[in-house]
This record gives structure tokens, sequence and C-alpha cells, in this order.
């Protein structure tokens, strides 16, 4: 059988289908690319021609170091694993050139599944499989999300997306009012809660599984703000849901979460100020990441979804006069008057 990975493609296809074709002991594989990512990471569906190995399907993830570290992804699986989480099974790795081979979740994704409409049931299964993994928080075991990175991730949306993307210089009272923003969502943030923190927990990265959901893309995981997590299930960045169901939902987490003896307070209506805080750093966070995956990677796709987030991060900003500056700011760059409501 011929190398199942284009081996002409680059240096290292030839060496996954070398490393695939020890590790399974037979050169007897099939493949085909599993999905798309935002990252240099590749993944790839093996088949084993062999029935000593069965017919189960596998997943070959291709990490080029120094670009990427596959340690995280190593550590975060097995850290979900043990609370109980339906993420993928290391099989084998060789973390120095970046391989993995892993179990396989099969390839609906919850954003296929939710192309009809939302699915209160995904979405139940998705906020369980959460509160399992808050409630195996220790601290330590995952990198402190910190004021360094809550800072660097805010950092993108004036480089990237503002400067690079739209091509607008803010003016110094702009800048200053951005920082201000940036200190006040800061510094709520770091007074949270601290809870294991997937960072991407959106329907693209939940797979529809006999253990639903099944939970990928993990690796950044950090040990941070409790309602991170939350807004991300429901703010998605491919998917958009009227206020009502965003409501229900966080609703019906924060009422488990209580139950489960999480620190979510009793006071709804802090929680959720709180995680509309914290999805407005999430979405500043994206609108930059987008637009650089776009002019710095060449990816296109990401940030055509550009107006999803600022209609997400508008109507927060307006809503709190401590974000006051924020709406101003949004408002311009997206060419529009200034809205009613606004605190000066």
């Amino acid at each position: 059988m011929t190398d199942p990975i284009d081996a002409g493609a680059d240096a290292r296809s030839a060496l996954l289908n070398e490393w695939i074709a020890q590790t399974l002991r037979t050169r007897a594989f099939a493949c085909a690319p599993a999905s798309a990512d935002a990252s240099f990471r590749r993944y790839f569906r093996i088949v084993p021609d062999a029935p000593a190995l069965g017919q189960r399907t596998l997943i070959a993830m291709d990490a080029p170091p120094p670009r990427e570290d596959c340690r995280p992804f190593v550590k975060v699986a097995a850290l979900l694993e043990a609370a109980g989480v339906h993420a993928p099974r290391v099989l084998a790795q060789d973390v120095e050139r970046g391989f993995l081979l892993l179990t396989d979740l099969g390839d609906t994704t919850y954003l296929a599944a939710l192309r009809t409409g939302f699915r209160p049931a995904l979405f139940a299964d998705a906020t369980d499989a959460l509160l399992r993994w808050q409630l195996a928080t220790r601290e330590g075991g995952l990198p402190p999300y910190d004021e360094a990175l809550l800072r660097r991730e805010l950092a993108l949306f004036p480089e990237w997306y503002v400067a690079r993307h739209l091509g607008v210089t803010l003016s110094d009272d702009e800048r200053d009012d951005l920082a201000h923003v940036s200190d006040v969502l800061v510094a709520d943030h770091l007074a949270q809660p601290r809870v294991y923190v997937h960072r991407d927990y959106m329907p693209r990265n939940l797979m529809v599984c006999a253990r639903n959901p099944g939970v990928l893309d993990f690796q950044d995981a950090v040990l941070g703000p409790i309602t991170y997590d939350v807004v991300c299930l429901y703010k998605d960045a491919f998917v958009s849901w009227d206020e009502a169901t965003f409501l229900d939902g966080v609703v019906r987490y924060w009422e488990k979460a209580r139950r489960a003896g999480l620190p979510v307070g009793a006071d709804f209506h802090a929680f959720f100020r709180a995680l509309e805080w914290m999805g407005l750093q999430r979405h500043l966070k994206v609108l930059g990441i987008f637009a650089r995956i776009r002019h710095r990677d060449g990816k296109a796709g990401y940030v055509e979804d550009a107006p999803r987030f600022l209609g997400y991060a508008k109507p927060v900003a307006r809503r709190y006069p401590e974000l006051a500056p924020l709406a101003r700011l949004l408002d311009r760059l997206d060419g529009a008057a200034p809205a009613a409501g606004y605190t000066f």
C-alpha cells in the first residue's frame, strides 16, 4: 500500500506516515483529512486495514514544533478524562516530533447538528459536561488565566482588528478610553472565582457522541474565571441565538452550578453582569485573533464573522455605564452614528 498521506506535500508527511506505520505495526491503513484548524495543527482520520486492530478509526495529530506544542494537549486530555468528560484518549505520542494518535470522536460537530436550529438536549449535555469539568478544578492543575494573559488578549483588538484589518488609527483619547475599559474588564475578571477553563468551549469543538458531548481543542485550557466557558457556549463564533435562548441557557447553568456547589453566587444579576463582561473580553479578543488569522496566516473564513462579534459586543458595551467609551468607539469603527443610551 502506498503512503496514505501525500509524502510529496512536505517532509513532515513522510515522517508522520512512518510514525503511524511503526505505531500500528502495519502499513495497511487508509487516511483522510479529519478537520480544519485555525492553528498549524493538522488532523487525519486513520482507518487501519488490519484484523488485529479491528475496524475502529483513529485520529493522527500533526503539531509541528516549534509552532505547536502537543504536551498541553496530553496533559489536559488526562484531566478531562479524570473529570468524567468525554475527550479523545491519547493512544500513542511522540511529543518531541509533535505526533499524537488519538481515539476518534466521530465527524458530527454540535455546529453541524445545530444548522437546523437550537437543540436544548445538546446544550443540556454540554452544560452537564462543563459542570463536571469545573468541579474537577484543583489549584495549580493548569496555568493561571492571569492579568498578563488577559491584557495580551485584549491588545489583539486594537493591533490586529482596528489597525491592521480596518486600517484605523485611534486618537489619543480613544486609546485612553480603550485602556480604561481594559482596566475595568481585567479587574472584574480577576475578581471572579477560578475554575478549569477550556477557553474555546463552543459548538465547533463539541462532538455529538454516544457519551455526549465529545470535547476537542482543549490544549489552551487554564485556571480562570468561572463565567468564561458558559458565555463561550452560547455566544459562539459561528452560530448565534436570540437573547431569550441565551438568557435561558445561562439561567439553567447557574441553577445547576449552585446545586452542585460551584461558586456562582446567590445573586443571578451579579453573575450575569460578570458573564457579560467576560464575554466582552472574549469578543474583542476573537475580533483580533480572526483578523490576525487573515492577515498574518493568510487564512480566510474567520474574520468574515466579525459582524457577529460586533453584534455581541455593542449591546453589552451600551448596557453598562462603565463601558460607554467602548460603545462609542465600536460605533465609530462600525461607521454608525452614536446610539442613545451612552453614559457620558
